[in-house]
């Protein structure tokens, strides 16, 4: 498969012995014309990845912030074609690599295949696909290989050594390492197994292996970075531009926050 912007990211992070900075963010919270602002001044805080969560009315992997920030997209008038309007429009300022983080229902219920052809052709460049068992995935896979995307999995704190190696041969781009049992939001601290389960996908894999779930202030992301290949921050981004005006200050003071977290990461 051709080498993608998540790929080239990698290796150039690689190549400068630099950590990468991944952010997460609901698609269309507030609207789909601001998550193309956001997204730019992530971009220009420095974040190396953008995870965009595709609006769903029952996401079970996430907290209560992301839970919520779905909900606000899908009151807002989120759709899955204004959704991919969205990414062409980020695409043409832009080549920030950005992948989804997404749940089944939504492209199975308009065409799977079709789906994946129009997120790509948007210009999105993998998926996450949070329920899709890695039992069930050969018909599914394809059609992310066939349209040159990334297949990003999850490893969590309870997978076997035995299905971590199952998992990394059918994964690429990066690997995302969750750092907790559970579902996505801020914690007080790093969870005490996070490193070792890192360096148990490292003993079966030589991909990238980002950290998350539950990494929400500068100190954490400079230790998760001490820990892995990448860090990802979701419900602190959200909560930062939720909760400060949806003005050009407001905006500008959240992706300040975010940037403090970047520049942690960076000085690993």
């Amino acid at each position: 498969m051709k080498k993608t912007r998540i790929d080239r990211k990698f290796a150039d992070l690689k190549k400068q012995g630099k950590k990468g900075f991944i952010a997460y963010l609901s698609a269309g919270d507030p609207n789909l014309e601001d998550t193309v602002d956001i997204v730019l001044r992530l971009e220009e805080a420095g974040v190396d990845l953008i995870e965009l969560g595709l609006p769903f009315s029952d996401p079970l992997a996430d907290g209560r912030v992301n839970q919520e920030a779905a909900t606000r997209a899908l009151d807002a008038g989120s759709t899955f074609d204004g959704v991919m309007a969205c990414v062409a429009k980020i695409r043409e300022q832009s080549e920030i690599p950005m992948i989804f983080y997404a749940y089944m229902n939504p492209l199975l219920s308009r065409g799977y295949e079709a789906s994946i052809r129009a997120a790509a052709e948007a210009g999105i460049d993998g998926f996450l696909l949070l329920d899709l068992p890695l039992e069930e995935e050969a018909p599914y896979r394809k059609a992310l290989s066939d349209n040159g995307l990334n297949s990003i999995k999850l490893i969590t704190p309870t997978t076997p050594d035995e299905r971590i190696e199952k998992i990394v041969k059918r994964a690429n781009g990066f690997i995302y390492c969750v750092s907790r049992e559970g579902v996505t939001g801020v914690q007080d601290e790093i969870a005490e197994g996070a490193g070792a389960l890192v360096q148990r996908i490292k003993d079966h894999s030589a991909q990238t292996v980002a950290l998350g779930f539950g990494i929400g202030t500068p100190d954490q992301a400079r230790d998760a970075a001490g820990l892995s290949d990448a860090v990802v921050v979701g419900s602190a981004i959200v909560n930062a531009f939720h909760n400060n005006p949806h003005t050009a200050e407001g905006r500008a003071t959240a992706a300040a926050f975010v940037k403090q977290m970047v520049d942690a990461v960076k000085a690993v």
